[in-house]
């Protein structure tokens, strides 16, 4: 049964999470010790350990992509290629270009926007496979214009199906591949877990170092991808995934629960909440979820989430529900409201925020176009949802002729004299002799 609250009761039961497992940061620095020591070769020996797999090679050919895609259901294509078209849409909006401005006599600034030349995308393939994970990573890359994109999946310890085993000769999900080729990767690598991380990072034999890591993964995925941040950039460090609801008397309980329990199947550490003012429709929800349960494939994994991660709290007012979800910061923010975009002025902290009773967090999973891949366990407060942005650096460049250095070389010398850094004022005041 889920814990129903009072926004008091909410407040004293706040606590600071708990720093990742001694046990995983150990684990995973082993592992990507060994893939700096010893490349291809200790790739395939976690591969055979983990997965259940012995690889000759880990890049697939692009036949194998080109397989996946005859091998689908030819309406399921169709729908993974409607879902690119949207994304791509909503994604080309985020393009940047660099500016150039002249604020003076004789000084030129700028600012150059320039790809990243090679990314690595890891996408899940172990409990669930998730071909709009790949939609959702490459799409963005394509647009900021990356030279070269590599995808990294495991391969699954079970046999191949008549689907899979002319792709491979073992099981890799062909919704994966296929929306690979949808969307434009260039590289496919059957590998996966914290050694694919550190392959990424650091390079091996026949694995390409790339400039940054981007998409989601286990807890092992997750601290491979904190640990290898600085050698190589990486998107976010991901945590469970999460969902908040507001509503009011309004809303239907039976949409509510079901759009809680859409985050709660993710896994069994997955918090979904309700914040509404109403005891009656918080009584409702609670009800719905228990009968809702147990319609589920995943029941076991979601009754876990929604009996240890999940709540109801009972505010005042919305507005009220709208600070707690600001303190809360969470990954999907539903506002379900007859009036949504009166209170979405006051949201400030969300990963992805979707308005009213028509706008269920999976159309946007899949489908409508913003990224899936979100801040969670409370980073919105600080960072944002995976965009065109992650996959670009910039650059600035200035020019100065001689007329506007002498101009404004008495403020440099002073400002370095004053930081006591006299080489810097030096290098200056020698472009002043005669």
């Amino acid at each position: 049964m889920i814990k129903i609250l009072t926004a008091n009761e909410f407040e004293a039961s706040r606590t600071i999470k708990a720093p990742i497992h001694e046990a995983i940061t150990k684990t995973v620095s082993e592992i990507i010790d060994n893939i700096i020591k010893h490349g291809d070769a200790a790739l395939r020996e976690y591969t055979e350990k983990f997965d259940g797999c012995k690889l000759d090679s880990f890049e697939l050919p692009q036949s194998a992509l080109n397989n996946a895609l005859n091998a689908l259901d030819p309406e399921f294509v169709a729908v993974m290629e409607r879902a690119a078209k949207n994304i791509e849409k909503f994604h080309r909006h985020q393009i940047r270009e660099g500016f150039e401005i002249t604020p003076g006599d004789g000084i030129t600034l700028g600012q150059r926007v320039i790809p990243l030349q090679r990314v690595g995308l890891y996408v899940p393939g172990g409990t669930a496979a998730y071909p709009s994970s790949v939609l959702m990573n490459v799409i963005p890359a394509k647009l900021a214009g990356v030279e070269e994109i590599i995808i990294v999946t495991p391969p699954s310890k079970q046999k191949p199906d008549k689907k899979t085993a002319p792709l491979t000769g073992f099981q890799v999900h062909p919704g994966i591949l296929a929306a690979a080729k949808i969307a434009g990767a260039h590289r496919v690598f059957t590998i996966g877990g914290a050694q694919a991380v550190a392959a990424l990072a650091y390079g091996t034999e026949t694995i390409p170092r790339v400039d940054k890591i981007t998409g989601p993964g286990n807890a092992y995925v997750a601290e491979a991808k904190r640990q290898v941040f600085g050698v190589t950039g990486i998107d976010m460090i991901a945590g469970p995934s999460d969902i908040l609801v507001i509503a009011d008397e309004k809303a239907d309980p039976s949409l509510v629960a079901a759009d809680m329990l859409s985050q709660c199947e993710h896994g069994s550490d997955s918090p979904a909440v309700l914040v509404t003012t109403s005891a009656v429709l918080a009584e409702k929800v609670s009800a719905e979820l228990e009968m809702q349960l147990k319609q589920l494939s995943r029941e076991e994994m979601a009754r876990e989430a929604v009996e240890n991660h999940g709540m109801i709290i009972i505010a005042e007012t919305l507005d009220r529900a709208c600070e707690i979800s600001n303190e809360i910061a969470p990954e999907h923010l539903e506002i379900f409201l007859e009036n949504p975009m009166e209170y979405l002025v006051k949201i400030k902290n969300a990963g992805s925020v979707f308005l009213g009773k028509n706008t269920p967090e999976a159309l946007c999973d899949y489908y409508a176009g913003p990224n899936h891949t979100l801040p969670t366990d409370g980073t919105a407060r600080f960072s944002s949802p995976l965009s065109v942005d992650d996959f670009i650096k910039k650059s600035s460049y200035s020019y100065y002729t001689e007329a506007a250095l002498h101009k404004a070389a008495p403020d440099v010398i002073r400002f370095a004299t004053e930081e006591g850094l006299t080489a810097h004022a030096k290098s200056v005041q020698k472009r002043l002799l005669p």
